[in-house]
């Protein structure tokens, strides 16, 4: 075992950083982990075991309860796909687990206990807390008095500290809570904490009328808390264009009026002074038509006048746009510029096409007088081709339109 020597000091880091790494893991999780591990202990119990009651089914049972095939079934499904601190933890703990299986599961049947608490040490026995596992505090109805809770109890986190149930108080959570009075009790132990009036810090009943001490806002008046106006006094604070509107056992700071610079209320009738673009009519603060009084409230060309409230704004009047600052006439976009024979109808462009080969007809036929035979061979195929045309349905639709005066 010499060569380990080399190696030790990276073996004891690497042990040290697993460690590190399962005490990272919360005690919750090992918890799941223990119960599905459990669970899945009571689902393969009566596997391979067919009811029997036979020598070698017992034999096989026996073999089966304590086999690595078993652990292999239960750890396969201990975690689902998804719970990643479960697959994470349960990977590091691989030789714990099967130690108690071949080894401790007698001896230390509570799986919970024995692996969270003792070797894994993520959790504390009920009743304890913190890294040394700390007694919580506790009284006459156990733990925080049986009315609250002790802060990490069960885990190796927290402080301790009693967090008490709605209603009470104290160290111990003894003690009844603002707002809240001791009942009387029939018997010799004490009442439960029930509570006072809505506006009572302290109380003798439930009654408006049994008020010992109100809660901020209300002020104590004949055993009664009644409310504060704060509104009326020195004691509300609101900034500026806001007004102050009191509500029960308190007050809020509320926005004035658009119409308004400084209100003593809601709405253009409790204004201090009015805002630009607004003028005081009567007792409200109105709407300053600006398009009417104003003799030329827009100067620029084709532009028209709009109030708005508080103020007015120019815009391009009917059937004008704005281009480039200035409003000019809407028109519709021009289109392509048209052809020398756009307007003409397909009649009137078949007449011109024919003018146009009875003068080159008229050119050939000269020059074939003049006893040219390359022209004449061209003048008597444009006379061939013409006669064919008027001979066609097309040339008698021509002639037609012709006779008709078209």
């Amino acid at each position: 075992m010499w060569w380990t020597w080399p190696f030790l000091p990276a073996l004891v880091l690497l042990s040290e950083l697993s460690v590190v790494r399962v005490q990272t893991a919360t005690c919750q999780t090992c918890r799941k982990l223990t119960e599905s591990f459990i669970t899945g202990l009571e689902r393969t119990a009566n596997k391979n075991f067919g009811g029997g009651n036979t020598a070698w089914e017992e034999e096989k049972l026996a073999k089966y309860a304590r086999s690595e095939t078993r652990l292999l079934e239960i750890v396969e499904a201990a975690c689902e796909k998804t719970d990643f601190e479960c697959n994470g933890l349960l990977e590091q703990i691989e030789d714990q687990v099967e130690t108690w299986w071949f080894h401790r599961q007698q001896e230390a049947p509570d799986l919970f206990e024995w692996l969270c608490i003792e070797e894994l040490r993520l959790c504390c026995p009920p009743g304890r807390f913190g890294p040394d596992c700390n007694e919580c505090p506790s009284g006459p109805g156990g733990v925080c008095g049986g009315l609250g809770r002790c802060e990490g109890e069960g885990t190796r986190l927290g402080d301790g500290e009693c967090v008490c149930d709605p209603g009470y108080s104290g160290n111990l959570c003894q003690s009844c809570a603002d707002g809240y009075y001791r009942e009387k009790s029939s018997n010799e132990s004490a009442g439960a904490c029930a509570a006072c009036y809505h506006s009572c810090k302290k109380c003798s009943g439930p009654q408006d009328y049994k008020c010992l001490d109100c809660k901020l806002g209300w002020i104590l008046h004949d055993n009664k808390c009644v409310d504060i106006d704060e509104c009326g006094t020195e004691l509300a604070r609101c900034p500026s264009n806001t007004y102050c509107h009191n509500i029960e056992g308190s007050y809020e700071c509320r926005g004035c009026d658009q119409a308004c610079v400084g209100c003593m209320g809601s709405g253009p009738a409790r204004c201090k002074k009015c805002a630009r673009g607004y003028r005081l009519k009567g007792a409200k603060c109105l709407d300053v038509d600006e398009c009417s009084e104003r003799a030329i409230a827009c100067p620029g060309l084709n532009e028209a006048c709009i109030n708005e409230e508080g103020s007015f704004h120019c815009d391009c009047a009917d059937g004008y746009i704005r281009r480039d600052s200035i409003c000019v006439e809407n028109k519709p976009p021009a289109g392509p510029e048209k052809g020398l024979f756009d307007d003409m109808t397909d009649d009137e462009v078949l007449v011109l096409q024919q003018m146009f080969f009875g003068v080159v007809i008229c050119a050939l036929a000269t020059l074939a007088a003049k006893g040219d035979m390359v022209f004449t061979a061209i003048f008597i195929g444009g006379v061939a081709a013409m006669a064919g045309y008027w001979l066609t349905e097309k040339g008698d639709y021509m002639l037609d339109g012709f006779l008709k005066g078209r």
